[in-house]
């Protein structure tokens, strides 16, 4: 487990991301993309496991261009707001290509297939990395405002997944039945949705992880990657 340097496409600099690696040859590799409170122990959490798996796995610092390095706990109130802000001035734009050149750095990592996995902020990144990288395969999590990204949708080229909490405050029933609509009959894209659960019910640790719903959605998450990264 470590922190490498990533150069950002644009020429703009360099950022950090934690990278995992698995026991032996990896087989394949895992893009974790943040919430919007940074690389955090939770976040690191996911890249292990997913190296415990066999993956090479790598998690952007996709706030650097704002703050680098930080690291918020979402149970606490203030930094939770804090999160709020940052998400506020956060350009996703220039996330997209910082998670474009973290799929770089994967692919020559591990030699072959790359998929993206997103939580929160992240889900929604990760729908629009599938719209606009090559990534082998792509995961979000409750993602927000995908209502407002639909006319992406046509660029999906390669397997996507999103996981939907039915009672999540920061995607309510509306945008969850758009998301239904535009997307139900895409070939490339699988929704599941998750009756009562809210946002954030799939974190690796705190009070926002739903056990059981976190289990089922993380075993399809898995399975998926299996399929079609290997």
């Amino acid at each position: 487990m470590a922190s490498i340097e990533i150069q950002a496409i644009d020429g703009s600099g360099s950022f950090a991301a934690y990278r995992a690696d698995p026991a032996g040859t990896p087989r394949g590799a895992i893009v974790v993309i943040q919430e919007i409170f940074g690389v955090n122990e939770g976040i690191r959490r996911k890249c292990d496991h997913f190296a415990s798996l066999g993956y090479v796995a790598f998690a952007p610092d996709l706030f650097w261009r704002l703050q680098p390095g930080i690291e918020l706990d979402p149970d606490v109130e203030p930094e939770f707001k804090q999160a709020l802000d940052w998400m506020g001035k956060f350009d996703q734009d220039k996330g997209v290509a910082d998670i474009e050149a973290t799929i770089r750095a994967a692919r020559a990592a591990s030699g072959g297939k790359v998929g993206v996995t997103g939580y929160c902020l992240g889900g929604r990144l990760a729908f629009m990395t599938a719209a606009r990288t090559d990534a082998d395969a792509s995961v979000g999590y409750y993602a927000v405002g995908i209502d407002g990204l639909l006319d992406e949708k046509h660029a999906i080229a390669n397997p996507l997944l999103l996981h939907i909490a039915g009672e999540d405050g920061f995607v309510p029933a509306p945008v969850q039945a758009a998301m239904h609509d535009g997307l139900d009959d895409h070939p490339k894209v699988t929704l599941y949705d998750y009756p009562g659960e809210d946002h954030g019910f799939a974190t690796e640790m705190g009070k926002r992880r739903s056990e059981s719903a976190a289990q089922l959605a993380d075993s399809r998450t898995e399975a998926f990657f299996a399929e079609h990264i290997g």
